[in-house]
């Protein structure tokens, strides 16, 4: 496995590093963490993350933001290329970054300047251009809106392990029964712990899983069609229902209009 490129820069004064890397379709970084939080923009391909938390999925042209210490593990699905902003915990403190991993929108400005600092040194000095460069990109990342593509993941080991399983094989079919039957415990049971241990129900963490396997394959140029009727919805126009209820446009508009600004 490559070294972490984030070890280069842990004991830079500097309130953020970028960097811009391309990866292969299947490249790996298993579990690891580090000091510096971690704002990593896939410019092309998709992502997906997982933590002890719950697992997200990052499309072309969006980000995931990891704050610092979050062991998490990174999955590169397809050809990616990525721009990672390495910030110090005082800085995304500073601008109130969440202590939360989260997939965010990424604004047509912060794009730009993300480009433009892919030239900054690791060490510029703290007045002129590169430093307030550095500023507006930190300040316009912490304004950058949240959206929903994350099913949390419980920590009771049964329900862990009922919920990898179908991640690994989603589909809107597998019903409550079903996955109480993986859990081994009753459906009462398992409704009442479910929401314990994620804060949702069962039935919306099917859909959040659901969303999450359609924009890995949506983003690897799948037909909507198809990746609509092999999770299990009625049709490709219930799946673009979901689809834009959650995250805010149909499945063409989202991967071919990233945010304004």
């Amino acid at each position: 496995m490559q070294k972490i490129e984030t070890e280069l820069y842990q004991d830079s004064a500097s309130d953020i590093v970028v960097t811009r890397r391309d990866y292969a379709d299947g490249d790996l970084f298993p579990m690891h963490s580090h000091r510096r939080g971690q704002f990593g923009y896939a410019a092309c391909g998709v992502i997906t993350v997982e933590t002890d938390a719950g697992n997200f999925a990052v499309p072309p042209l969006r980000a995931i933001w990891v704050p610092a210490q979050v062991p998490h593990a990174m999955h590169m699905r397809g050809p990616v290329t990525m721009l990672n902003a390495y910030l110090h915990p005082r800085a995304a403190e500073r601008v109130g970054l969440s202590r939360h991993c989260q997939v965010l929108g990424v604004s047509a400005l912060v794009r730009q300047l993300l480009e433009r600092a892919v030239d900054v040194p690791a060490e510029y000095a703290a007045e002129g251009r590169d430093a307030h460069l550095m500023g507006l990109l930190l300040h316009e990342m912490a304004l950058m809106p949240a959206q929903s593509l994350n099913a949390p993941m419980p920590a009771e080991p049964r329900l862990a392990q009922a919920c990898s399983a179908f991640l690994a094989d989603p589909c809107l079919a597998t019903g409550i029964d079903d996955m109480a039957e993986r859990a081994g415990m009753s459906r009462r049971t398992f409704t009442r712990q479910f929401r314990q241990h994620t804060g949702i129900s069962f039935l919306e963490w099917r859909q959040q899983a659901c969303l999450l396997a359609a924009v890995v394959r949506l983003g690897n140029g799948e037909a909507v069609t198809r990746v609509a009727m092999e999770l299990g919805y009625s049709s490709p126009s219930a799946f673009s229902t979901v689809f834009k209820g959650a995250l805010g446009e149909i499945p063409s508009r989202y991967f071919s209009a990233p945010l304004a600004g």
